[in-house]
C-alpha cells in the first residue's frame, strides 16, 4: 500500500493510521476517526479552524467527522468505484472565512465512464443531503420541502430552512445552513 490512498467505510484507528504510516501509505480517506486517536498519533491537540499543517507523511480526510460515523453508502461507492485509478487527496481545512474543505482528485482513465448525475446549482426536492449539526448530526435525508418563507429556529431567530426526510422515514425541519449536499 505504500503511496497508495486507502478508503476505508467506516471508523478508521489509531492501530490502523500508525500501521498505515510506517508502511508508506499516502492517505487515509475513512468515514470517521476518533479525536484522541489523531491527538495520540500526532502527539498534540489539532486546532479548529485550521488543519493541513501538521508535521506527518500522510494526510487524513474523515468524510462523515469524528467519532464511529458510517460513510455514506453513495460516497463509499463512489470511491470503490474509482479503485486502481491515480488520485490525489488534500486533507487541509479551515472552517472560518475563506473555508476550505478536504479534496479527493481522481484522474479518471478513458476505460471509466464519467458520471453524469451532477447536482447543478443547488437544492431540489429528493436531493441528498447530510445534516452537519445536533441533533441529526451526520443523518442522512433527502430534501422533502423546501419552504420559502423564513421560519423560528430553536435559537428564536429566523432563517431559512428545509424539511428532510431521514433514512428511517422521520420528517424533521432543519435549517438549510445546517445542511451539506451529498454530490456524485
Amino acid at each position: 500500500m505504500r503511496g497508495k490512498i486507502v478508503v476505508g467505510g467506516s471508523l478508521v484507528t489509531l492501530d490502523a493510521i500508525r500501521k498505515a504510516d510506517q508502511v508508506g501509505v499516502a492517505g487515509i480517506v475513512a468515514g470517521g476517526l476518533i479525536d484522541k486517536d489523531l491527538v495520540e498519533f500526532l502527539g498534540y491537540d489539532i486546532g479548529v479552524a485550521i488543519t493541513g499543517q501538521e508535521d506527518i507523511n500522510l494526510s487524513i480526510i474523515m468524510t462523515e467527522g469524528f467519532g464511529q460515523i458510517r460513510m455514506a453508502d453513495k460516497t463509499f461507492d463512489m470511491l470503490k468505484s474509482l479503485d486502481g485509478e491515480i488520485a490525489s487527496i488534500n486533507g487541509a481545512t479551515q472552517i472560518r472565512a475563506g473555508v476550505m474543505r478536504p479534496e479527493v482528485i481522481v484522474a479518471l482513465s478513458e476505460k471509466k465512464e464519467r458520471h453524469e448525475n451532477k447536482i447543478e446549482g443547488g437544492m431540489d426536492i429528493g436531493t441528498l443531503i447530510r445534516i452537519i449539526r445536533e441533533p441529526y448530526f451526520g443523518k442522512l435525508a433527502t430534501v422533502a420541502k423546501l419552504p420559502a418563507e423564513l421560519q423560528q429556529v430553536e435559537s428564536g431567530t429566523k432563517a431559512r430552512v428545509l424539511v428532510a426526510k431521514l433514512e428511517s422515514g422521520e420528517l424533521v425541519t432543519v435549517p438549510r445552513a445546517n445542511v451539506e449536499l451529498i454530490e456524485g
